[in-house]
């Protein structure tokens, strides 16, 4: 007999039974942790969250757990391991021991030195080649490297006491985004994303731009990954040229009716798969093909500045115009942000130094400082920075020596990677201006106040957003896993 006509197949059954397992817990999970039932029990609707925001799309409704500082955050990345040393930690002591020529001493080295240079035969100590002087009211120090980031150093909070955990790029940045050194956790912007929703129905929560440079360390998209996450919160790359988003644009032919038709028949067939399944994963697909219909408007007007003042362009400077350059994602950050994006993502790559650090990082800055400078300037004179939070920061910092012997004939020299002091600033968003953060010891090796790790900047920038990260969890394979895994605290001190 043919037991195919009345009785399921293996896989058929393993199906249905696990899926009816699977949709009991997932409506347990999207009521208690994922997302929060619509009504309380008995039916009484839940009350309305007084900190969320009127104009809010999607996000968990019991998020903010209080009242926010920051609807938003940019996040200017500076991958491959900006050195403190050419940027705003100010050591004089270095140069004082380079003219001596002198070695770190052996109190440090006998800790065991981390990265590649822990055989080299000298470790010769190196101050910057360029000068620092104080600026602002704050008196805040700058290299002058960055003259243009100078002239908002009233408005920053620099941190010269970051501590990484990790010492090389690739775990060193997923560890900085995700708050895990091996990739497969949702990156920050994900948590964000899924937390707080965002501010438009047009356009994604979490946006990534990548600065267009010949180098040699490629970006993957593991560093804005959702993870566990449902899959609707990876961050979504815009690229420089004509089409920021691939395959978004309808090909020739099509017109914007059929292609309305054609997505509304596919929503007919996945909503019968979710009837059917009841997975998650079927819902982010549906909102996901939603969306991207809605982004074949909204992606060209957001990144066409065309319409942007000449006052405004000629703010950033000359390389507004280029496409894919640091200013022009500068520009389009600001316009995203106030578009409603809630997690806005810059990589600038090309920081990994390790020779010829003196020459190579002039055009660093210079592709950077008055961009930085630009956008905190575009911010505030819009009224946005106040509750826009702006952080400029990198993987790890640079070694207070050089790696390898510094050059006789020259003076050029290069950094080894280093993760237990290395620096940050923040701007807006519920953080006090004009100050700067915590100490290290006189050759920049250690910190020896006011430390904050990883976990504490992570942390903080929750507690900006109206977030408790103690609080804020997902539940995955039986655990609860958060932002700021089990460590973690918000840095009292630098907010407003």
């Amino acid at each position: 007999m043919n037991t195919k006509s009345f009785a399921p197949g293996r896989r058929e059954w393993l199906h249905r039974f696990g899926g009816g397992l699977g949709g009991i817990a997932l409506a347990d999970l999207l009521g208690a942790g994922g997302r929060a039932r619509a009504a309380l029990p008995g039916g009484t609707a839940a009350a309305p969250n007084p900190f969320a925001g009127p104009d809010r799309v999607g996000g968990l409704p019991s998020l903010p757990h209080f009242a926010p500082k920051a609807k938003r955050v940019i996040f200017l990345f500076m991958s491959g391991g900006a050195s403190q040393f050419e940027t705003f930690e100010h050591k004089p002591k270095l140069l004082e021991m380079q003219k001596r020529d002198a070695d770190l001493p052996e109190s440090y080295r006998k800790r065991g030195l981390l990265g590649m240079s822990n055989n080299q035969a000298r470790f010769q100590l190196v101050g910057s080649k360029f000068g620092f002087k104080q600026h602002g009211q704050s008196g805040a120090w700058i290299c002058d490297l960055f003259p243009e980031t100078a002239k908002v150093a009233d408005d920053l909070c620099i941190i010269n006491s970051m501590r990484s955990d990790a010492v090389n790029h690739d775990p060193g940045m997923i560890f900085m985004v995700s708050g895990a050194q091996l990739p497969g956790r949702p990156c920050m912007g994900s948590w964000i994303s899924y937390g707080l929703g965002s501010e438009t129905s047009d356009l994604p929560a979490f946006i990534v731009m990548i600065s267009r440079r010949s180098v040699d360390q490629p970006l993957s998209a593991r560093l804005w990954d959702n993870g566990f996450l449902p899959t609707r919160f990876q961050g979504t790359q815009f690229r420089s040229g004509k089409d920021p988003v691939l395959y978004l644009s309808r090909p020739p032919g099509v017109s914007e009716e059929l292609d309305r038709k054609n997505l509304d028949r596919l929503r007919d067939l996945h909503r019968l798969q979710l009837a059917e399944r009841g997975e998650a994963e079927i819902e982010s697909r549906i909102a996901q093909f939603e969306l991207a219909f809605r982004m074949q408007t909204s992606v060209p007007e957001a990144t066409d500045i065309g319409s942007e003042p000449e006052s405004v362009k000629k703010l950033y400077g000359n390389d507004v115009e280029k496409a894919g350059s640091f200013a022009r994602n500068c520009l389009l950050a600001r316009r995203l942000a106030e578009r409603g994006v809630r997690y806005i993502h810059l990589y600038h790559p090309g920081w990994d130094l390790h020779g010829a650090l003196p020459e190579r990082i002039e055009t660093q800055a210079r592709e950077v400082d008055r961009a930085s400078s630009a956008l905190i300037q575009d911010l505030k004179q819009r009224d946005l920075l106040k509750d826009t939070l702006v952080v400029w920061g990198t993987e790890f910092g640079r070694t207070c020596y050089s790696q390898g012997l510094i050059s006789t004939k020259t003076g050029s020299y290069g950094r080894e990677h280093h993760r237990d002091a290395f620096t940050f600033w923040m701007a807006g968003g519920g953080i006090k201006p004009g100050i700067t953060h915590g100490e290290t010891c006189e050759l920049g090796f250690d910190v020896v106040a006011d430390p904050v790790h990883v976990n504490d900047f992570h942390a903080t920038v929750l507690d900006r957003l109206g977030i408790d990260h103690e609080r804020f969890t997902f539940l995955f394979k039986g655990r609860d896993f958060r932002l700021t895994d089990v460590a973690g605290k918000v840095v009292e001190n630098i907010l407003l």
